[in-house]
């Protein structure tokens, strides 16, 4: 049975940072992408970042330059470091992989709230 199980959020004040982490177990072949998406009050589901098996990244436009994202294969973990959050970036963050099959597989989700 896959897992993903998400770490790190919380209630942070605006320009602060929280560095989530993503732990992944159990039977899902070789995992191609891993990634993070959060889904804020009143919004759909985005795409915040990805990384490759390469290490290549995308991210979404409104956290370039503030958010980093690596991945360390040994340990099929994936992490999300948030720097000058904002209000705005407040969301459920739920992390996911695709393994090379193309499947997805999702985590429940850890909430950040950005807030003085």
């Amino acid at each position: 049975q896959v897992r993903l199980e998400e770490s790190g959020g919380g209630l942070v004040q605006p320009g602060g940072s929280l560095r989530l982490s993503c732990q992944t177990s159990g039977s899902f072949f070789a995992i191609n992408a891993m990634g993070w998406h959060r889904q804020g009050p009143g919004n759909q589901r985005e795409l915040v970042a990805t990384i490759s098996s390469g290490g290549s990244t995308n991210y979404a436009d409104s956290v370039k330059g503030r958010f980093t994202i690596s991945r360390d294969n040994g340990k099929n973990t994936v992490y999300l470091q948030m720097d000058s959050l904002k209000p705005e970036d407040t969301a459920v963050y739920y992390c996911y992989i695709r393994n090379i099959l193309g499947r997805d597989y999702w985590g429940r989700g850890t909430q950040v709230t950005v807030s003085s």
